[in-house]
């Protein structure tokens, strides 16, 4: 019987060990979890985040809280245990957030580069809708090209078949609508004067081009600067674009709430979706948010994945977040997801 004891006791600790050693070994999961929350109104390190010269500001009585995700790289199988039982956290497999044959180092460099163009974008979207609009000019006519003897450089390209150039995305999105061979009308501003031309497109690496090299400006009487550091990815643009919008204007348009969201936005204004919506919005509910602007086409995740007592806000744009907050304010409900 002691034999048989000892023998039982050695089985127990040998399997405790192999669960032990089991249960750190590294697997090919991440786990996501609620990231910190940036009030785009404050400050960083000692600093305004968005950064105004040339023009007064405003103060706002309320917050604009971009949210994040927080990644754990590398995870063992008890940590990913943990996440799965987690009502906050989500496991998934790596390749999602690391893919493969990119090193860690690529991906960060790409998530820095998203994060300022995330911020350009703002700005274009932002000081679009303050009334500073965006030109589209020609910086360089191809030789032999379409545009050869009919356009020139400096020429401010305004529309394409009557339809608005709003930003050089638009003109190349308006360009493309229609296959090569098309003769487009193309309106223009040269030296002052307004004049239109006709350009026959032709394909160039299997799409549709008129031959000009172009610039984007968008003329205002003040500089304008985000700085804010240790964060990826091109998620925070709308709060960015909100954020701007509520320095220059004299209106608060937070109504002093916490006010959080997420969500791409391009140079027209338009909110894209983004990932880790669950994790953000109970981010942004321990931050004290009292509503959550939510992209539309993430808007059936987050109300599959609802906060309690945090109202999801739909929006597709710029225009649409501004309409939200703005009935917010005056006490309406604002379209919910």
């Amino acid at each position: 019987m002691r034999r048989r004891g000892v023998t039982v006791l050695l089985g127990a600790l040998l399997t405790a060990l192999l669960s032990i050693g089991v249960l750190s070994v590294p697997i090919p999961y991440v786990v996501l979890g609620p990231g910190p929350t940036v009030n785009t109104l404050g400050t960083s390190n000692g600093k305004e985040i968005i950064q105004v010269d040339g023009r007064p500001t405003s103060t706002s009585a309320g917050q604009l809280r971009l949210t994040t995700v927080g990644v754990q790289p590398t995870v063992r199988l008890r940590s990913a245990l943990a996440g799965w039982f987690s009502k906050d956290e989500a496991v998934v497999p790596r390749e999602l957030v690391y893919p493969p044959g990119e090193s860690q180092q690529e991906i960060e460099k790409r998530n820095v580069e998203d994060f300022q163009n995330s911020q350009t974008s703002a700005e274009t979207a932002a000081l679009r809708e303050l009334g500073y609009p965006v030109q589209v000019l020609v910086k360089a006519v191809t030789a032999g090209g379409p545009s050869t003897n009919v356009l020139k450089p400096g020429d401010v390209l305004t529309s394409v078949d009557d339809q608005q150039v709003t930003s050089a995305s638009r003109l190349t999105e308006l360009v493309r609508a229609k296959p090569a061979g098309t003769a487009l009308k193309i309106g223009y501003v040269r030296d002052g004067q307004p004049g239109t031309a006709t350009v026959t497109s032709r394909e160039q690496d299997g799409r549709p081009r008129i031959g000009v090299e172009i610039d984007q400006q968008q003329p205002h009487p003040f500089t304008l600067k985000i700085d804010l550091a240790d964060i990826g990815g091109p998620s925070a643009g709308l709060m960015f674009a909100l954020g701007i919008i509520d320095k220059l204007e004299p209106a608060d348009l937070t109504g002093g709430k916490i006010i959080a969201g997420t969500g791409t936005i391009d140079d027209e204004g338009r909110v894209g979706p983004i990932g880790g919506i669950a994790q953000k919005l109970v981010g942004a509910k321990e931050a004290g948010a009292k509503v959550f602007l939510v992209p539309a086409d993430n808007c059936a995740e987050a109300v599959n994945n609802p906060q309690p007592g945090l109202p999801l806000l739909k929006v597709t744009s710029l225009e649409d977040a501004l309409k939200a907050l703005e009935t917010l304010r005056a006490g309406g409900q604002p379209t919910r997801c």
